[in-house]
């Protein structure tokens, strides 16, 4: 009889020993898996608030196909908007040295949503390069031509400003047809971004007023009957331009150093093999008259 309460006695101090060894462990094994829980969140909610107070806001996501030397298809993303571009390095590019940078907005058929790359079929970004081999090239591809348009186009170009190493003084900018309504409203905006600008058979959208005040060089070029626009508009922002100037005191000399009016006749795109004058636009990247006066500017 003995035995057996021992027997009992002991089984029963081995189950509370047992019990109290599980129990240990199991608080042990806890109270890591709730260690490392908590050093988990930590680490997450660190990694969150260095996201939050170091990550730009603007940020460019680069394309990987090329065409002609362009990269395509990169996308400049910001609070606000996705931006997409197609650019050109010089040869042996090196970002510690200061380069020119020149930005195309193209017409109609460039825009974004008419296909990646379709704006590389004007010959503007491939002709500049010719009167300046040390030059990034940017050719945009927005989404319309007007408000919107001017305002992805102005922080396109003060991304690259402010996040490569631009020589300022060498800012180009151009507009055809569409692009050329954007390009008015972004030099109503912005003109003291830019060295020179570059119209071209298009229409005046934009305000004039703060042009004038900056003075940005400006080469204007559209047929006389151009299919598409006219020339009247591009006559009146002219004369109108001219005359804030002329307010401003500066003489005629002076006002035609900074500002050109080129119309030409139909004899000019005849003779290119163009029977329309709006579609004859792209003839004008081969002028070197033009482009010499565009691309030779410096502040």
């Amino acid at each position: 009889m003995k035995k057996i309460i021992l027997l009992i006695f002991i089984v029963v101090i081995l189950v509370i020993v047992g019990i109290f060894t599980i129990n240990n462990k199991f608080n042990k094994t806890s109270n890591k898996i709730i260690d490392n829980n908590k050093e988990t969140l930590e680490q997450g909610y660190i990694y969150d608030e260095e996201n939050e107070t170091t990550a730009p806001n603007k940020y460019i996501k680069k394309g990987s196909k090329e065409y002609r030397g362009f990269i395509l298809d990169n996308t400049l993303i910001t609070t606000n908007s996705e931006i997409h571009f197609n650019i050109h390095y010089p040869e042996n590019y090196d970002e510690t040295k200061q380069y020119a940078i020149y930005f195309a907005n193209p017409g109609w058929e460039g825009l974004y949503f008419q296909g990646v790359g379709n704006d590389l079929g004007e010959p503007y970004v491939y002709e500049v390069q010719k009167y300046n081999k040390d030059m990034i090239i940017v050719s945009t591809q927005l989404n319309d031509w007007g408000e919107q348009s001017a305002n992805d186009c102005i922080a396109l170009v003060e991304y690259f400003l402010e996040n490569y190493n631009i020589d300022k003084s060498k800012v180009y900018i151009s507009g055809l047809s569409g692009g050329g309504e954007t390009l008015s409203i972004v030099l109503e905006k912005r003109p003291e971004l830019f060295t020179s600008a570059l119209y071209i058979s298009s229409q005046w959208d934009g305000d004039l007023e703060n042009l004038s005040k900056a003075k940005t060089p400006l080469y204007m070029v559209i047929g006389e009957n151009d299919s598409y626009y006219g020339s009247a508009k591009t006559k009146n922002a002219y004369n109108n331009l001219h005359k804030l100037y002329e307010e401003q005191g500066m003489s005629n000399e002076e006002i035609d150093k900074i500002l050109v009016l080129d119309v030409k006749n139909h004899e000019y795109f005849t003779s290119k093999g163009y029977s329309d004058e709006h579609m004859g636009a792209i003839s004008f990247a081969y002028e070197e008259n033009i482009m010499e006066w565009v691309f030779s500017k410096s502040k």
